[in-house]
């Protein structure tokens, strides 16, 4: 990224964080309960990109609204993306160790811990906008509904669910893997997009027009995580590489070789682009998308 936008990402990043520091803290009323908080805390503090709150946010300054609009739902969608990846790591899911280079959540406290932690943020992001002093009422309902739908059977955990299927076939297509990578993956990037929108008061033709930019990004997002599992590191990613191929799994990589795969990626990163630059102020999103594409982790 060039060095202003890359400044920029730390600067949204940063508020990002701090939002969720101050949306989740060990009150008195929780002081009994303060183990599986530390669990949440641990796993929300435990770094990534926060791509998706940061689409939040951007979405809702490409459609003039101001950060203190959008950042009750940018922090709900990365408490939802935790919950997702609390989960994902256990045993009876994907059953990694090691989550961004730390121990996951259930290596580091417990099983039983470690599913209560992802079910409280699952709640607690709901609870952050219920309780935004920024918007109304009407706007609240209209975002926890985007969120509930990114997040439900139709969406992230419905994608989910057939990932653990295609585990156990061999005649996985490319259009179930699209499916798939639809709702686990790209739910919750497009939610993110539209939750911007909304926050802003955009009209729908706009949201619509995020939500199609979100799709494109996340395909190409799995798409090149399905690539890093066989071109990188363990160090690097900070997870176990390789882990789909020992598990037999079909991967974007399996069905369509490791070139095809990179120019599909590369295609679809394009298009996501083309949606873009219809947005006024879309120089710092534009150059995002294209290091998603080319990033290493």
């Amino acid at each position: 990224m060039k060095l202003e936008n890359k400044q920029e990402l730390e600067r949204l990043v940063h508020l990002v964080e701090t939002g969720l520091d101050e949306r989740l803290q060990v009150t008195p009323e929780v002081e009994r309960q303060k183990r599986v908080i530390a669990a949440m805390q641990y796993s929300l503090d435990a770094g990534g990109k926060r791509i998706r709150p940061v689409l939040v946010l951007e979405f809702c300054r490409l459609c003039g609204g101001r950060v203190q609009q959008a950042m009750a739902a940018a922090c709900a969608i990365e408490m939802i993306h935790t919950f997702s990846l609390i989960h994902d790591d256990l045993p009876a899911m994907d059953n990694d160790d090691f989550r961004r280079g730390k121990p996951s959540c259930h290596k580091a406290f417990d099983e039983a811990t470690a599913i209560l932690a992802g079910d409280a943020l699952s709640v607690q992001a709901f609870r952050v906008i219920a309780e935004d002093p920024v918007q109304d009422d009407a706007v609240k309902v209209h975002l926890m509904q985007i969120l509930a739908e990114a997040t439900s059977a139709a969406g992230m955990i419905g994608g989910q669910v057939m990932d653990m299927e295609y585990e156990t076939r061999d005649d996985v297509t490319q259009a179930d893997l699209e499916a798939m990578c639809a709702a686990k993956t790209g739910a919750l990037i497009r939610g993110a997009c539209r939750l911007g929108c909304v926050a802003a008061g955009a009209p729908e033709s706009v949201v619509a027009l995020a939500d199609q930019y979100g799709a494109k990004l996340g395909l190409a997002f799995q798409i090149v995580d399905d690539i890093l599992d066989v071109t990188s590191t363990t160090d690097v990613l900070g997870k176990p590489v390789g882990s789909d191929a020992e598990e037999g799994k079909t991967t974007f990589v399996t069905l369509l070789g490791l070139e095809r795969a990179r120019e599909e990626a590369a295609r679809l990163t394009q298009e996501a682009e083309e949606l873009l630059q219809q947005f006024v102020g879309h120089e710092f999103l534009l150059d995002l998308t294209d290091s998603l594409l080319n990033r290493e982790k």
